[in-house]
């Protein structure tokens, strides 16, 4: 016998060898019938796997969250079937569960399009409507290859010659149809339901590399029910409506173009909120004591060599040798840095330090590049080279445990700053491939335990904490924080990272009281991290509805006729004069035409001016998004606007 414990604490024996399908009928017939799969030891299994061992025991409904993920996965397997059904000689590849949804990339010599969907959408309803059983078998490595060379399902072979020689290699039916999975799945194709849809294709390199064919990926999302999909397909709509690559266009903020893949052409308003924001950042670290600094752009590659870079992080790294065959130096590699670390712990090295001097925190806006995939590069928010806003503390272990906290007090303020109050600090832990000893990881991983703690109790709960095993970087542990937008989407931004190893590898030190050199610990931060991609993160958040502070164009005065031309030009000036940014609209147009068009490009404040408001020295205030108009002396709003525009941290 063994002893199964339930979520409620309640205990069960049963015959080793029983199936939570079994347990769950001798629990309750109504139970039997809703179940779809188990939770054993926190693992999803299928409902009919044996249980054969002491065991924590969730018996998973279709109403259960951990349910989602299965509905995705046995929607993905059934979108395979009706794209075979309908379009024969389809090879199925692969088709993982991702975030809202799922995708299935499938080699045709002819590309699906979202034409095809309506058609596969119906065919996919069929087949849930079937309700055939989902049912798992084992096959040898050569059963399986041959199996699918006899489909002509070349893909596939390939994928079984990949799975690791100690594991099962499974299959799944679903009434006829078999396919290549680890599982788990519900019990049957019935049990997915109706709310799914079919989002959109792309093309897709088989294994992601381009020497690979091309391959037609089809996105989908599935939901336990149509009030979440149409939740979700709604926030979609609003999300498109937010997108910064379209408000880019239409306030003319930046372009991508293919002659610099994965670089941004700032035009002056982009420019322009991009400088806003650095100002920003560089006056709160101004008052924090962060000394400014610049690292070359180009190094040689013994540096990143030291540091490790070279070999955990090459592939995404950009090297450069002189063009010129006469370069005296033509056979030397050079590295275009992907981060500031290596550069920071020169400046530190140069000349002898004391403990005096620490913590010495030294930041940079630092252009960095590092190599994506095109199919990867997506605008502001995925991109090739960025400015990193890093800075890198050098401190002793006393003073690390401080160090963290004043970070972490910097990185919610900020956010607070630009409106973001949802915020989880993530502590990531030690990865697979590391450097480093496990003590110094021990001793780092205690302490930012004791860290994240402190930060959840002091919150009073407002600050949410988690652990993410494994997800370190490969000198240290790291916090992560993640913010939530105005329309509930998570961005992960900021982040803390102690680093014992880097500055040992170096031969960095510092002399202590004792007179002896100590190495000091290195902690690596970032607020906004890609300054590019938190811009990005900020035009979706406010939908180009920036705070007058940030808006590229603060005003734009407008006039009604061309009586009030002179005037117009006098109020911009004053505007300009008391620090405003901003511009006047002669054009012989309609007032209601020069609204509309300028409310498209997202500026704040439109004054209206007339012959009446230049007779009585007024103007007309309008906001976006507003129809009202209010009427104000020039100096009035002068005033009122000098004191909105105000950034909060001068506040």
């Amino acid at each position: 016998m063994i002893t199964l414990t339930f979520p409620d604490g309640t205990k069960r024996e049963v015959e080793s060898g029983a199936s939570a399908a079994q347990v769950a009928a001798s629990i309750a017939k109504s139970l039997e019938k809703k179940a779809v799969a188990a939770l054993v030891n926190g693992k999803l299994v299928d409902l009919a796997d044996p249980i054969t061992a002491d065991s924590t025991l969730k018996i998973v409904t279709r109403d259960d969250d951990e349910a989602l993920e299965l509905i995705r996965h046995d929607a993905a397997h059934v979108l395979a079937e009706a794209v075979q059904e309908l379009f024969p000689g389809t090879q199925v590849t692969i088709g993982p569960v991702i975030e809202n949804g799922f995708y299935y990339d499938f080699f045709r010599n002819e590309p699906f399009t979202p034409a095809d969907f309506p058609a596969i959408e119906k065919k996919m309803r069929e087949i849930i409507a079937r309700d055939k059983p989902f049912t798992k078998s084992t096959k040898t490595r050569e059963e399986a290859k041959q199996f699918f060379r006899d489909k002509g399902e070349m893909f596939k072979v390939e994928l079984v010659d990949a799975i690791p020689g100690n594991e099962d290699i499974k299959f799944y039916d679903q009434g006829g149809w078999i396919d290549l999975c680890r599982g788990p799945h519900m019990t049957s194709t019935g049990k997915i339901g109706g709310s799914f849809k079919l989002m959109k294709v792309a093309g897709a390199y088989w294994r992601g590399d381009s020497k690979n064919p091309m391959l037609t990926r089809i996105y989908a999302t599935a939901w336990a029910n149509d009030k979440d999909m149409a939740t979700y397909v709604t926030a979609l709509e609003e999300a498109e409506k937010r997108d910064h690559r379209k408000l880019g266009r239409e306030m003319d903020l930046f372009h991508f173009q293919e002659e610099g893949p994965g670089v941004v052409f700032w035009h002056p308003k982009g420019w322009t909120m991009f400088q806003q924001l650095i100002a920003y950042m560089r006056r709160r670290l101004n008052r924090l004591g962060y000394d400014e600094v610049n690292a070359p752009q180009l190094l040689d590659k013994s540096l990143w060599e030291t540091s490790g870079h070279w070999g955990w992080y090459k592939e995404a790294m950009f090297g450069a040798t002189p063009a010129g065959e006469e370069a005296e130096d033509g056979d030397r590699i050079y590295a275009i840095k992907p981060m500031n670390c290596p550069g920071h712990v020169q400046i530190f090295k140069h000349g002898l330090r004391s403990y005096r001097e620490l913590p010495m925190r030294l930041a940079e806006f630092g252009a960095v590049h590092r190599y994506e995939p095109s199919g990867a590069l997506h605008g502001l928010m995925r991109v090739r080279g960025f400015t990193q806003d890093d800075a890198h503390i050098f401190c002793t272990d006393a003073q690390m445990r401080d160090e963290c906290l004043k970070i972490n007090d910097l990185i919610l303020s900020t956010y607070r700053d630009f409106g973001f109050e949802q915020i989880v600090v993530k502590l990531s832990t030690r990865p697979e491939k590391r450097v480093g000893s496990d003590e110094a990881w021990d001793r780092a991983e205690k302490i930012m335990g004791e860290v994240l703690e402190q930060i959840a109790s002091e919150s009073n709960g407002a600050i949410k904490t988690s652990i993410n095993p494994g997800e370190g970087a490969f000198y240290g542990p790291k916090f992560e924080y993640v913010l939530r937008d105005a329309i509930g989407r998570d961005w992960q931004c900021g982040t803390t990272q102690v680093d014992f190893n880097l500055p040992e590898r170096f031969g960095a030190f510092y002399i202590g009281e004792d007179g002896n050199k100590h190495v000091p610990v290195m902690i690596h931060r970032a607020i906004c991290g890609s300054m590019e991609r938190y811009l990005g993160i900020l035009i979706e958040h406010f939908a180009g509805h920036f705070p007058l502070w940030l808006a590229p164009q603060q005003v734009m005065v407008c006039t009604i006729t061309s009586d009030a031309d002179e005037y117009a030009v006098q109020v911009t000036e004053q505007l300009k004069a008391a620090g405003i940014r901003a511009n006047v609209d002669l054009r012989n147009e309609k007032i209601n035409y020069k609204v509309r068009e300028h409310s498209v490009t997202k500026v704040p404040v439109i004054l209206v001016v007339g012959k009446r408001e230049m007779e009585e020295q007024a103007v007309n205030m309008r906001r976006l998004g507003s129809q009202a108009q209010q009427p104000m002396t020039l100096a009035d709003a002068i005033a009122s606007l000098k004191t909105e525009a105000v950034p909060p941290d001068l506040r």
